[in-house]
């Protein structure tokens, strides 16, 4: 892939200075214009700025106060000064305000040329490190700690427990971050440094699992050309996370048992026991219980995993949370994609809150990679949500006064109409054929409905 050619706006009201910094500029960077502060944000608005030469005086919006807005609202962005001779002592202010560099109007072609060469490659530095923390997060993961009651006493468990040995067992549906507790436990135990492995169980065909875990010998069936070191052995004197226990066979359940029971494993076609000191975190989005009564779980061993239970509540019922967790992407994913996004929009937020979630935080993190990756925009909209997102599917609130089957009628005619609107090409005269009702009739439930000012904005976007 050929690597992206950086951008430099070159901010001055003198075209002289602007067409000669462009032609030093080019054609190793693109060279961008404005005559103006003002131009300046449109420009940075519009297009992908990477380095910025702004002149200490401009007309309208100063130098200065230009740099402390792109400093504020564009922080990947470089920024170099420009001054006239008898103007040092502004540009010296420019440096401690934040601005790399400053050069005077009549620098010369191999100046201005190296100061753009340090300038690119301290925002590639400082785009690096960006990266890797934003990687470090991906890679640690993170329990975001939101507002709601359900999170804090979540968080305050975990405290409690962390740096003690016990098994701990994680309940809550998929894409509820249970991975994301485990490691949070991990981080606050007495062994924070050693090592934290985890596996998934229903990611790993069923004939491996054994092997995966425990490891083998040599030999110790077809394919098994050397030793295998198994996760419990890699875990050392860490944390083994075992998601999605619930898929673990019987026949390994028992082998699973004596390691917690024995502190010992032995690996596939191995005679000798080897020791193990790991602390064991459990998770599933199955019923336990219920699997212990159908006979496809140990009943001793869910109460050997069973010692300290955490239930992750659903995204839906911690909307509290929302918020933060959407912001909290937002910020991974700008970073990811070099994208300055400030915000997601009141009213986007208000759509998201009244959303059912059926992938939890998995969903909400994929939605907002997805958003971010497209956009070219300063704020989140409405607008940018796919249509699902538009259809309310929380359920009825149990507390609620009035009418519940109303309502839960009147959210499955709205989700009908709307999702016809799409199919017919938000065409109302196609959409009431479609649906076999008078258009009039269409037209009065879309305004009783409150979604013909919706249709109208969807159909704008799609």
């Amino acid at each position: 892939m050929t690597p992206k050619c950086k951008s430099v706006l070159i901010v001055d009201a003198d075209p002289r200075v602007r067409d000669r910094f462009a032609a030093i500029v080019e054609p190793e960077f693109r060279a961008l214009r404005a005559v103006s502060g003002e131009a300046a944000l449109h420009a940075l608005v519009h297009e992908d700025v990477d380095i910025v030469f702004i002149n200490v005086s401009l007309p309208g919006i100063s130098g200065l106060e230009l740099l402390r807005i792109v400093r504020e609202n564009y922080p990947l962005v470089e920024n170099l000064m420009v001054s006239e001779v008898g103007e040092v002592e502004t540009a010296v202010q420019a440096i401690k305000d934040g601005a790399y560099h400053f050069v005077t109007a009549d620098a010369d072609r191999d100046t201005l040329r190296s100061l753009l060469k340090h300038a690119s490659e301290r925002q590639d530095l400082n785009r690096r490190v960006l990266t890797l923390s934003a990687e470090v997060a991906q890679s640690e993961r993170e329990f975001v700690v939101g507002p709601s009651t359900a999170t804090r006493e979540i968080v305050d468990l975990v405290y409690r427990v962390a740096k003690l040995s016990a098994t701990v067992l994680i309940l809550g549906e998929s894409g509820t971050g249970k991975e994301l507790l485990a490691r949070l436990i991990h981080r606050n135990s007495e062994r924070p440094e050693s090592p934290f492995v985890t596996v998934n169980l229903a990611a790993i065909p069923r004939e491996l699992v054994e092997s995966t875990l425990f490891g083998h010998e040599k030999g110790a069936f077809t394919g098994a050309v050397r030793q295998q070191i198994g996760k419990f052995e890699l875990a050392g004197d860490g944390t083994l996370f075992l998601d999605e226990i619930g898929d673990l066979g019987l026949d390994l359940q028992a082998k699973l048992l004596r390691a917690i029971q024995e502190g010992e494993i032995e690996r596939v076609g191995g005679a000798k026991p080897i020791r193990t000191a790991f602390r064991l975190i459990v998770a599933t989005n199955i019923d336990l219980d219920k699997a212990v009564k159908e006979g496809r779980f140990r009943e001793d061993l869910y109460y050997r995993l069973n010692v300290i239970p955490i239930k992750v509540p659903p995204l839906r019922d911690r909307l509290a949370d929302l918020p933060e967790l959407a912001n909290f992407f937002l910020r991974r994913y700008c970073v990811k994609f070099r994208k300055q996004v400030r915000g997601i929009s009141d009213r986007t937020m208000s759509i998201l809150g009244s959303y059912w979630w059926p992938g939890n935080i998995r969903e909400l993190e994929n939605l907002i990679e997805r958003l971010v990756a497209v956009s070219d925009k300063e704020w989140l909209t409405e607008e940018d949500l796919p249509i699902e997102y538009y259809l309310t599917q929380s359920e009825p609130d149990e507390h609620r006064s009035g009418n519940r089957l109303a309502g839960a009628c009147d959210t499955f005619e709205r989700n009908f109409i709307l999702k016809a609107l799409e199919r017919s090409g938000w065409n109302v005269t196609g959409t009431a054929r479609y649906l076999g009702i008078p258009l009039s009739t269409l037209k009065h439930k879309m305004d009783r409905l409150e979604i013909r000012q919706l249709a109208r904005k969807l159909r704008g976007t799609s």
